[in-house]
């Protein structure tokens, strides 16, 4: 039988033992308060941080892949921030993978018993041909998940990175991976539900390792999302405006300028600011591996 006794995740919380008495409001501020510990905790762990995200950017530059590995509300984190990229980013499709226990049909409804499965952790980064060159970021808030334990245990035969994310200390996968965020968020409002507080912290460590390191390939000028997609009319506008911040344009220029650039925002920035064509601003991206303040040097 697994022990959960040492896990922090799993204890009953003090504050919400009469939780079922409480009124909405009275539920409601237990829950908000035992939130805002979250990002508290954090605090304490952003050199381990720090640590993946280098690794993250030092992957990308060897056209590595960043793959996230979880099972249920872990792994739905992992295919949700990876899903995000391409259109926030203009990443390639497999530059960001989230693979989750039991495959896609597991993000809308669990699948029993694939979390149990080391040897389907390993066999779904074999079925992506998992390169030396990738980094495999596990994630499970119990620090214990089977399938986890296996694709990291794999990544590691293989000599890709790795990096664990749980949210008790000295977990399993923490001793697995190369480098080990452990944030401990405490027993949960509700016991043993990881979907509140353990879900919060995975959520943000994950908006830190992909925004940041995507910074870092230069995909962000500024503040600016420099290489966002242009794939519905919200995010064509957004276009412009970036635009439009980044030079100090005008909305007819920018709009210009995007044509001119076939849709793509950090060319039309590039040449707005060298003052230069398609074919430069092409040529200057690419010596300054796409780092838009780079070509202004």
């Amino acid at each position: 039988m697994i022990n959960l006794d040492k896990m922090t995740t799993e204890k009953q919380n003090l504050k919400t033992m009469n939780l079922d008495q409480m009124s909405v409001l009275e539920a409601l501020k237990v829950m908000n308060k035992e939130d805002q510990q979250v990002a508290k905790a954090m605090e304490a762990h952003l050199s381990e941080i720090e640590k993946a995200v280098k690794a993250i950017i030092e992957a990308f530059e060897q056209e590595g892949r960043l793959i996230y590995v979880g099972a249920g509300t872990s792994g739905r984190l992992g295919v949700l921030d990876a899903a995000e990229c391409p259109p926030t980013f203009g990443t390639e499709p497999n530059q960001v993978i989230g693979l989750i226990a039991g495959g896609e049909k597991a993000f809308t409804k669990a699948v029993e018993g694939a979390e149990d499965s080391k040897s389907m952790g390993e066999q779904d980064l074999k079925e992506i041909q998992l390169q030396p060159k990738d980094v495999v970021v596990g994630l499970a808030a119990s620090g214990r998940t089977p399938y986890v334990i296996g694709a990291l245990d794999y990544a590691n035969t293989i000599g890709a990175k790795t990096v664990a994310i749980a949210c008790n200390q000295n977990s399993e996968i923490g001793e697995i991976a190369k480098i080990a965020v452990e944030v401990t968020t405490g027993p949960e409002v509700l016991t043993g539900s990881t979907r509140l507080k353990a879900a919060t912290a995975q959520k943000l460590i994950l908006n830190m390792l992909s925004t940041i390191s995507m910074v870092g390939i230069g995909k962000v000028y500024q503040n600016l999302m420099v290489d966002l997609q242009t794939t519905n009319q919200k995010l064509e506008v957004r276009a412009l405006r970036i635009i439009m911040a980044a030079t100090e344009v005008n909305q007819d220029v920018a709009q210009a300028k995007l044509e001119e650039g076939e849709g793509n925002v950090k060319l039309a920035i590039t040449m707005i600011l060298l003052n230069c064509d398609v074919a430069t601003a092409k040529q200057k991206l690419q010596e300054s591996n796409g780092h838009i303040r780079k070509t202004q040097q």
